[in-house]
């Protein structure tokens, strides 16, 4: 006989999570292990004797972590998301009947910690994984991925020069049809004044000025022109309002964006990330090397670990930091640019004097170092 299910909401249940939840499940087995207790002790210095009480810190916590599990950014889809699912619920210690905190409540926690506490936390989280046997330590893969800014590019305000803004924009701004008309204004200016003033070169602007000139000639009849962030904007030249550390920056074959730049290093013994930190988006990779393994090889360090090979790709190569490598006794495996020839043709390099010897036995001796604008690395000059 054919069965037909008829639902009808009942006024009273008797129903337990912990029996709902398989004992296999997930977030089941992430919460008898994941024990953030010492985060009360932690924050307590960032909260009041009085008024009403906060999200549980641990509950903040946990709920960016299902977040990064979940591949979900925005915290109203990540509420409503865990507000459906049964496991997260019980992983997050809440009843089917009690609300989850809001949307704006986790915004605003987020704001209230400082850099510190999620170190904290993500060295808690790293020191399990050492204690389970997931670390080798020795070598290390080290990668870089944008992470698109809360800020928009129509809100993107002129930098200000010292002299007069309109002396400025008769000297070096020859701007696009696009550029014309009237910006997004937002609604409050979060920018200091050193990030709203013009801080480049001569030679910087006079480049932006070129790009501005072929882009105002070229780019205004193309299909697209009128789109939103289709205008040419430099770093030396705009800033955000809104979000005055996001940087403009572009990826191949994708248009111009808000974004900060994110360094991972991740173990090869199994994919654990063993450090990560956002930097500023018109940096180059090969900039912050330095600084990554200065951090990552103290927190290897800390539990026992000593580093010894690194593994990234061409982006990181850099004369400077691979004498820094070697400095620091780390193997590097990092392929140089494409372009890099070892010199020029006919020139041979003599290591132990610094100087070249050209094809007709002259030598050609170094000069000095300088630092390249277009990509902001630091260059020998041989001169004859």
């Amino acid at each position: 006989m054919q069965g037909k299910k008829t639902y009808q909401e009942k006024l009273f249940h008797t129903f337990q999570l912990s029996n709902r939840v398989p004992e296999t499940n997930f977030y089941r087995r992430l919460k008898e292990v994941l024990h953030l207790d010492f985060l009360y002790k932690e924050t307590a210095s960032y909260y009041g004797n009085s008024g009403q009480k906060s999200i549980d810190p641990v509950v903040f916590f946990k709920i960016c972590l299902v977040g990064y599990l979940e591949n979900i950014i925005s915290d109203r889809k990540l509420i409503e998301h865990a507000s459906m699912r049964l496991d997260i619920l019980y992983f997050l210690g809440y009843d089917i009947d009690e609300e989850l905190p809001w949307h704006s409540t986790i915004i605003r926690t987020r704001q209230l910690f400082p850099e510190e506490v999620f170190e904290r936390v993500f060295t808690y989280v790293f020191e399990m994984c050492v204690k389970q046997g997931m670390v080798k330590g020795s070598t290390q893969v080290i990668d870089s991925a944008p992470v698109k800014a809360n800020a928009s590019m129509d809100s993107l305000e002129l930098k200000v020069p010292e002299q007069d803004l309109m002396s400025h924009l008769a000297d070096i701004r020859h701007i696009s049809n696009r550029d014309k008309d009237i910006y997004r204004k937002a609604k409050e200016n979060k920018a200091g004044k050193e990030q709203q003033q013009i801080t480049a070169s001569a030679e910087e602007l006079k480049e932006i000025k070129s790009r501005n000139k072929n882009w105002s000639k070229n780019q205004n009849q193309r299909p697209g022109a009128g789109n939103k962030g289709s205008r040419y904007t430099s770093n030396k030249t705009h800033y955000s309002p809104t979000d005055p550390d996001a940087r403009i920056s572009v990826k191949l074959g994708k248009a111009r964006k808000l974004n900060y730049h994110s360094q991972l290093s991740v173990d090869t013994s199994h994919p654990v990330i063993t450090d990560i930190t956002a930097y500023h988006a018109d940096g180059k990779d090969n900039q912050h090397l330095s600084d990554i393994v200065d951090r990552l090889s103290q927190r290897l360090w800390r539990s026992g670990f000593q580093l010894e090979n690194v593994l990234a790709d061409t982006g990181y190569s850099s004369g400077e930091n691979y004498a820094y490598l070697e400095s620091k006794g780390v193997d590097s495996y990092i392929p140089p640019h494409g372009t890099y020839k070892g010199g020029p043709a006919g020139f041979n390099y003599m290591k132990e004097h610094d100087h070249y010897i050209c094809p007709n036995g002259s030598v050609v001796p170094f000069k000095k170092v300088f630092n390249d604008y277009r990509n902001q690395t630091k260059k020998k000059e041989y001169r004859i």
